[in-house]
């Protein structure tokens, strides 16, 4: 058996969830977030938490008992706490800038990018050289961040481009670094 699926998924104080059908709604401090789930899984209340079921033992049910567990998880902890992914701009030169609802990007292009902020999302760049992505929705948090990540990714010869905070790009020897 799944040992995540297994688990069930405390609700928090100050949290209330609603299941009509394969239908949960989550609602928190944060805001509000519902989803659908696929139907060979079944979602219960049980002792003021959330459990999840599957009808069978195949290799699909298996698989979908996990995923439906984490993603109520993640709803749960998205109206609680919400999410956030910072993201680093290295280059000379290369800067953001929030102008009204777009994130205004100059990363070595002829031209600045203008990037919408999308609905239930904030950006904010607490320096030029740092863009914050933050919601309640973590698979939007994490989609918005990789789409400004993918403006200009990180190049291997002089690691210039926008980057997840922490990531490690790897580098690699030059023309002259070959003999």
């Amino acid at each position: 058996m799944s040992r995540i699926g297994r688990k069930p998924v405390p609700i928090p104080a100050g949290v209330t969830v609603t299941i009509e059908g394969n239908t949960v709604g989550v609602k928190g401090p944060k805001g509000e977030l519902k989803r659908t789930f696929r139907p060979e899984v079944a979602i219960r209340m049980q002792d003021g938490q959330l459990v999840v079921e599957r009808a069978a033992d195949t290799k699909t049910h298996r698989a979908l008992h996990g995923l439906t567990r984490a993603l109520l998880a993640n709803m749960v902890a998205g109206v609680t706490q919400g999410y956030r992914k910072s993201l680093e701009i290295v280059g000379v030169g290369y800067r953001a800038e929030k102008k009204g609802k777009n994130l205004v990007l100059n990363v070595g292009f002829s031209h600045p990018v203008e990037f919408p902020e999308p609905e239930g999302i904030t950006i904010t760049t607490p320096n030029p050289t740092t863009v914050v992505v933050e919601g309640i929705d973590k698979e939007k948090v994490g989609q918005v961040a990789a789409e400004i990540r993918a403006v200009r990714p990180p190049e291997p010869y002089k690691g210039k481009g926008i980057r997840y905070a922490g990531e490690v790009v790897r580098r690699k020897a030059g023309k002259t670094g070959a003999k």
